[in-house]
C-alpha cells in the first residue's frame, strides 16, 4: 500500500508525500518550498528517495535545489520539455518510473496547455496533475495553447473514473463558485458547492477528488454538455463548433469575469 497524503505550502499549494508501508524512503510531488517538507521529513524520520516535478513554476520547482543538497541521493524526475534546474531523469510521454522501488510505477503522461511541457504521473489508481486539472476547475494558460490543455484534460477525462485526482491548489471553493454559473441547475454542481463549503469552514482539504465526481461537475472536461454548450455560446454570442472552442471560451469567462 502507498500512502499519500499532504503537505500544505504558501497559502494554497499541496505538496504530495507518497511512503510506502514499512518504509521510511518517501517521495514528494511538486515541491515549490523545502521547509514544509524537510519539517515533515525530520519529524516523523523520514528520507527523501525523489522529487516528481509536474512543470516549470517555482511554486512546484522552488524547493527542489535545497532539498538536494541535504538529500544528494534523490533522483529527480522532471517534464523532459521544460527548462528546469535539477533534474536528474528528465521523463516524456508513455516513460514508466518507479520512484520507490518495483511497487509503485508511473506512467508519465504528456499533459501541456498550463505549461508548454506539463506532465502527469498516473499509476496506483491515481493521477499526479499538477495544474492541468483542478478540483472542479483547471490550470490558466500561460506558456501554452487552449487547444493544447483542452487536449489535454480529455485524454484525463478518458482515464477510468475511479482515478483519484491529485492537484497542487486548494482552489476547489472558488472552482465551484464558477461551475455554478456555468451550470446553476446542476444539482451535483450544487451538492458538491454545499459539500466544499462544509468542508472548508472546518480546515479540511477538498483534494484529492475522483475523476467521476469531475466528470460529473467541473465545466472544463464537460465542454460536449448540452448546459456547459449553452453558457459558452451566451459568453461568446455565438454559435461555438467544437468542444475546443467551447473550452476555450469558458476558460476566457472565467479568465476575465470571475477570476
Amino acid at each position: 500500500m502507498l500512502e499519500i497524503r499532504p503537505i500544505p505550502a504558501f497559502e494554497d499549494n499541496y505538496i504530495w508525500l507518497l511512503k510506502p508501508d514499512n518504509s521510511n524512503q518517501v517521495a514528494v510531488v511538486d515541491p515549490g518550498d523545502e521547509e514544509p517538507v524537510l519539517d515533515t521529513l525530520r519529524r516523523e524520520g523520514l528520507s527523501l528517495a525523489a522529487i516528481l516535478i509536474t512543470h516549470k513554476h517555482g511554486d512546484h520547482t522552488g524547493g527542489v535545489k535545497d532539498l538536494v543538497a541535504i538529500y544528494p541521493n534523490a533522483e529527480v524526475y522532471g517534464p523532459a520539455g521544460e527548462p528546469i534546474k535539477g533534474i536528474t531523469r528528465p521523463v516524456a510521454e508513455g516513460d514508466e518510473i518507479a520512484p520507490l522501488g518495483q511497487g509503485a510505477i508511473f506512467r508519465v503522461m504528456e499533459v501541456p496547455g498550463h505549461t508548454e511541457g506539463h506532465v502527469a504521473y498516473y499509476g496506483e489508481g491515481v493521477l499526479f496533475c499538477g495544474d492541468t486539472l483542478f478540483a472542479a476547475g483547471c490550470g490558466r494558460v500561460f506558456s501554452g495553447t487552449h487547444r493544447q490543455l483542452h487536449t489535454s484534460l480529455q485524454r484525463i477525462a478518458a482515464l477510468p473514473p475511479q482515478t483519484r485526482i491529485y492537484c497542487a491548489h486548494e482552489y476547489t471553493q472558488a472552482n465551484m463558485g464558477f461551475a455554478r454559473w456555468v451550470e446553476p441547475d446542476n444539482p451535483r454542481v450544487l451538492e458538491r458547492q454545499a459539500q466544499t463549503d462544509v468542508q472548508r469552514s472546518r480546515g479540511q482539504p477538498t483534494v484529492p477528488s475522483s475523476l467521476e465526481l469531475e466528470l460529473a461537475t467541473n465545466p472544463f472536461i464537460r465542454t460536449g454538455e448540452p448546459a456547459v454548450v449553452a453558457a459558452a455560446e451566451r459568453f461568446a454570442g455565438k454559435a461555438l463548433s467544437s468542444s475546443a472552442e467551447v473550452f476555450t471560451m469558458i476558460r476566457t469567462w472565467k479568465d476575465r469575469q470571475y477570476d
